[in-house]
């Protein structure tokens, strides 16, 4: 397995571990549509030293409920770090649930730029798996982070579990985060859990989640403000120096 060539600080995220499922098919639910996502500005200098970032995701990553989807999470934190980013999200899609444009997670790997070379790969979620068949689930992330190792085989991978859209957290949620957690530890992937780490709680959740019907639970515009702030914290403390070992 890729170790890629920068290392997160083991105070930077929280790994889980735990057992892995069957899947379903080589798609793996993925999305391949590329019209939804965003890409972030092209105006970093062609020789930056500052790293590159790659953001994967659902709506979440799409930038939905903000006033304007690059006002989103992966936009911000990407801003905030510096890091020339590139942000591919899509309403609805998960590892096993198609989004809006058909995809699900797996497929949707496979429409990714494979002139890209992030040094950072975040997948973020996936809150959209929770009404399906979670059996499959574990095999499904599998599938999805390997393909992206062979992709990019120079990049770090992050896996950003699921947030909590409503509270209290649905058990199915837990379970996702459960899911994804033990086999982060077990394929030594760096996993950030949101629900671990009580990013979202009673005490803010007013603040960060919209739950109008039109933004449908959410991030606000703060919200997304705060989810970069955390984000970007995690991201800060890898270690991009190469391994010599």
């Amino acid at each position: 397995m890729h170790r890629g060539h920068a290392r997160l600080a083991a105070a930077a995220v929280l790994i889980g571990c735990f057992a892995l499922a069957g899947c379903a098919s080589e798609s793996y639910g993925v999305d391949v549509s590329g019209g939804m996502p965003y890409a972030a500005p092209e105006d970093t200098p062609a020789e930056s030293d500052e790293p590159s970032l790659l953001v994967f995701g659902d709506s979440w990553t799409y930038g939905m409920a903000a006033t304007t989807p690059t006002g989103g999470y992966a936009y911000l934190a990407g801003e905030s770090l510096g890091w020339d980013t590139t942000v591919d999200g899509e309403n609805g899609s998960g590892y096993l649930r198609p989004g809006e444009l058909g995809g699900v997670y797996g497929t949707r790997v496979l429409q990714l730029d494979p002139n890209l070379e992030p040094d950072v790969i975040v997948v973020q979620g996936s809150i959209n798996d929770r009404g399906s068949d979670l059996d499959g689930l574990s095999a499904a992330a599998h599938s999805v982070w390997r393909a992206l190792q062979t992709r990019y085989p120079s990049a770090e991978l992050v896996v950003l579990g699921p947030a909590p859209s409503v509270l209290p957290v649905n058990d199915s949620v837990r379970k996702i985060d459960t899911v994804l957690s033990r086999l982060a530890n077990v394929e030594e992937v760096a996993y950030i859990s949101p629900l671990t780490e009580q990013w979202i709680t009673e005490d803010n959740f007013a603040n960060v989640i919209d739950t109008s019907k039109k933004s449908r639970n959410h991030p606000s515009d703060s919200g997304h403000e705060y989810l970069a702030e955390r984000l970007a914290v995690e991201l800060e403390a890898i270690d991009m120096t190469p391994d010599e070992s």
